[in-house]
């Protein structure tokens, strides 16, 4: 069904306060509630996005644009493990991995293999690359529909990086500990994540499918975990 695009306007409008109104929930609740917010915001999306008349194939999720991915998806995976190996292995960069979530290998294992795919990764690039990046769609061209849909991924970043510094020695040790370093961590995580989101933004368009740029953001996410958890065991 073609959106009219008053209707589009008002997905977009309505997609970004949901998105809006999550972040903050999740990020101010404990328990369950922090858990399952996301994912389920992500799932009424695509849902909501369906019945105000986007359709698969706008979303990345139609089988032919899922089926279109798959090479992208391996290379991405790829790529990214054997790009961190190397920053791993390097002693000057290896700091930069020393997160104390992941200081042992069965909690760096579990986020890989659980946490970041269902909690992050499929719900993040459902909301996205999936049904924001579709929605702008419909009322830009590519270059203000990829940049728009990294600004606000980058934005969403904020409050998940505030105490980014705190908990990685090679962070605080080059941008400093305290309300400087803190502020410094956020500014260089938004920078960061709204790159990336560019740049998952633009593999979705080129390939058409969300299937590659979820593969990407997982293997950023996983080969962080792992790599912190080797770190940790590495001489210094």
């Amino acid at each position: 069904m073609k959106l009219s695009r008053t209707r589009s306007v008002v997905l977009v409008v309505g997609v970004v306060a949901v998105v809006v109104v999550v972040n903050l929930v999740a990020h101010g609740a404990s328990g369950t509630a922090a858990v399952l917010v996301v994912p389920g915001a992500a799932v009424v999306l695509v849902l909501g996005a369906r019945m105000a008349g986007l359709d698969w194939r706008e979303m990345g999720l139609s089988r032919s644009e899922l089926r279109a991915g798959i090479p992208y998806a391996v290379g991405a995976v790829v790529a990214v493990f054997a790009i961190v190996s190397v920053a791993v292995a390097i002693p000057a960069t290896r700091q930069f991995f020393l997160s104390d979530r992941f200081d042992s290998a069965s909690a760096a294992a579990f986020a890989a293999l659980v946490t970041i795919p269902l909690q992050t990764v499929l719900p993040e690039e459902l909301i996205f690359r999936g049904v924001l990046q579709g929605s702008l769609a419909r009322l830009f061209g590519v270059r203000w529909t990829l940049t728009l849909g990294a600004i606000a991924f980058g934005l969403w970043h904020v409050t998940s990086s505030l105490g980014l510094t705190a908990g990685n020695e090679g962070l605080s040790g080059v941008l400093g500990s305290g309300t400087v370093g803190q502020i410094a961590g956020v500014l260089g995580a938004v920078a960061a994540t709204t790159a990336a989101g560019f740049v998952f933004g633009w593999l979705r368009h080129r390939t058409t499918s969300l299937l590659a740029p979820v593969a990407l953001h997982w293997a950023l996410n996983a080969t962080g975990a792992v790599g912190a958890a080797v770190a940790w065991h590495l001489p210094s």
